[in-house]
């Protein structure tokens, strides 16, 4: 489906309601598609009932509507099998889902790699696994241009190493990761490969068989989808052998007073009340976002990521970081100005109907490998159009008037 940023803006709520807003902030949360937010609605008020609980008719439209929606975000993947899908509360619970029961297969000896590149939530729970079991954790390094500095990953992924878990798309730099090479490197030694997918997903659907990866997880509130959901990805035969994470209900097959079986994937996996309206309102956005034309989407989005960094360079006393070619980096551009604070700028933006991001961004080892304690960050989805990049480059240049 061929479409213009006008029209795709049209399909999400807020934006179509406040046109003279600039939003440049979907790395932290993308705006959400109507056609989402009616799932959850339709949801709430047709079939609200929990599932794999009842076995009255409206419940088991609740199992219907909820399974359904495990099958689209494994087509959204390219999964192998909807079991191989499990519905979390977002990337960050994702990603410490393996980091515990992964991880409780690790011992002192086995190794972890990661990279200075990760979001806190790809960092500390590694960190949180060596303090609980000894694990030894490696850092892949990054080079000036915030890339992971992949010539490091002989000595780094060696036969101790038992997964290498990275970002697929910087946060901070938009620098893309590649993924083949690391997993190529992983593959030597027997390691698996966890990819933090959380940047990548609004860019257009995945093919974690084509990567070669292990796990893989995600946002929905960074896919145009709710709040409160994501996804993570596991092959099958490390599923079922992976011990839970959380225990209660639903995760089990028997409880007796003396133990407690588990149950199959996914279902071993997601205790207690699942996030239903939002994996249904999930689902919504996926299928939406499989029938766009992505070739045109990433063609414009590419476009106007070079016009805001050559506006950006002409600005005195701005450092961008990150790759200077846009085709290296999705597009997010975080930058500093010399003398202002990331979070002044955006209060000056904020005046002007600009939405931008300052701060670390949960990337504080990143920021300090660049020599920054933080940075302004614009973030461009499919809705953002040149209108956009203007106001901000003129925004800029009010900032400066106002407080250099």
């Amino acid at each position: 489906m061929s479409v213009e940023p006008a029209s795709l803006r049209d399909g999400f709520p807020l934006l179509a309601a406040t046109p003279e807003l600039h939003y440049l902030d979907s790395a932290a949360t993308s705006q959400m598609h109507c056609l989402a937010l009616d799932a959850v609605v339709r949801h709430e008020t047709t079939r609200r009932a929990n599932v794999s609980r009842g076995t009255y008719r409206l419940a088991e439209a609740a199992d219907l509507a909820y399974e359904q929606a495990r099958q689209t975000a494994a087509r959204f993947l390219n999964a192998s099998s909807a079991d191989e899908v499990i519905f979390t509360s977002g990337a960050t619970a994702s990603l410490n889902l393996v980091a515990h029961a992964f991880g409780a297969t690790l011992g002192r000896g086995d190794r972890v790699v990661i990279s200075v590149a990760e979001h806190h939530s790809n960092f500390v729970p590694w960190q949180m696994l060596r303090e609980r079991t000894g694990v030894e954790l490696a850092l892949i390094p990054v080079t000036a241009a915030g890339q992971l500095d992949l010539a490091r990953l002989p000595e780094l992924i060696d036969g101790r190493c038992r997964l290498v878990a990275v970002t697929q798309c910087s946060n901070v730099t938009g620098a893309w990761t590649d993924v083949a090479t690391v997993v190529a490197a992983a593959r030597k030694v027997g390691a698996r490969v966890l990819l933090d997918g959380a940047q990548a997903v609004q860019h257009g659907p995945q093919d974690v068989r084509a990567m070669g990866v292990d796990f893989y997880a995600f946002s929905g509130h960074k896919c145009f989808g709710p709040g409160g959901v994501g996804v993570l990805w596991g092959r099958g035969e490390l599923l079922a052998a992976m011990p839970p994470f959380l225990g209660g209900g639903g995760m089990i097959a028997a409880v007796t007073a003396e133990e407690t079986t588990w149950a199959a994937p996914p279902q071993r996996f997601e205790a207690g009340t699942p996030p239903i309206a939002q994996a249904v309102g999930l689902a919504a956005a996926l299928d939406w976002m499989m029938n766009l034309d992505w070739p045109q989407i990433h063609a414009g989005e590419a476009r106007l990521c070079e016009r805001l960094i050559e506006g950006l360079r002409r600005i005195p006393g701005l450092r961008l970081l990150g790759p200077e070619a846009s085709a290296r980096r999705a597009p997010i551009v975080s930058f500093e100005i010399a003398g202002l604070h990331p979070h002044d700028i955006c209060q000056v933006l904020d005046a002007r109907q600009l939405a931008l991001r300052g701060g670390h961004h949960c990337a504080q080892p990143l920021l300090a490998a660049l020599g920054a304690e933080a940075c302004t960050r614009a973030s461009i989805a499919l809705y953002n159009d040149e209108a956009d990049i203007a106001a901000l480059l003129d925004g800029l240049g009010f900032v400066l008037r106002e407080l250099a």
